[in-house]
């Protein structure tokens, strides 16, 4: 198994952020995000991340490179009715992939989430990303639904699969 270490993103993190987001981004079939960041945008996004927010880096061992990261931020802000519900993001470099790095950002996730006051995780997957659903899943997350032609990109309709996960469960 790789040597992983699991720590909280800092603004020097953008470069390796937006070198494993960028890719994804860019292939069109694993997100619904339809731009990619500079490496000053996703300096500033980091910079800027909600208090309540957690944004993890997965580093590999020995060599230091960010090779995935995982974030999770309030769900809603305009009431506090949601503030004990964070929404989730995953990514893993394509080089790293089935190779452990999500599972390990996933433990540290439910580690910190609930010292940050949410009890529960909520997020979104393509339909067509079976691999990421496939993932959620092994950690516990449940399909609650999907949210049909909930997303278009490139002017073609994508189907999100809506998944949540209670952080007073085993994991």
């Amino acid at each position: 198994m790789m040597d992983l270490r699991i720590r909280n993103a800092r603004p020097e993190d953008a470069e390796a952020v937006v070198r494993i987001l960028n890719p994804i981004i860019e292939a069109r079939v694993f997100t619904v995000l339809d731009k990619t960041f500079t490496v000053e945008e996703e300096r500033e996004f980091i910079t800027a991340f909600p208090e309540r927010g957690i944004f993890l880096v997965a580093v590999r061992q020995p060599d230091q490179r960010i090779v995935g990261f995982q974030n999770l931020e309030p769900f809603a802000t305009y009431t506090r009715a949601f503030a004990h519900v964070g929404v989730m993001g995953t990514y893993v470099d394509g080089e790293m992939r089935r190779q452990g790095v999500a599972r390990r950002l996933f433990q540290g996730m439910f580690d910190l989430a609930p010292a940050k006051g949410y009890e529960k995780i909520f997020t979104f997957v393509r339909a067509d990303n079976q691999p990421a659903l496939h993932a959620y899943l092994r950690q516990d997350f449940q399909i609650i639904g999907t949210a049909r032609r909930h997303a278009k990109v490139d002017g073609a309709y994508v189907d999100e699969v809506l998944i949540e996960r209670f952080l007073d469960q085993p994991s």
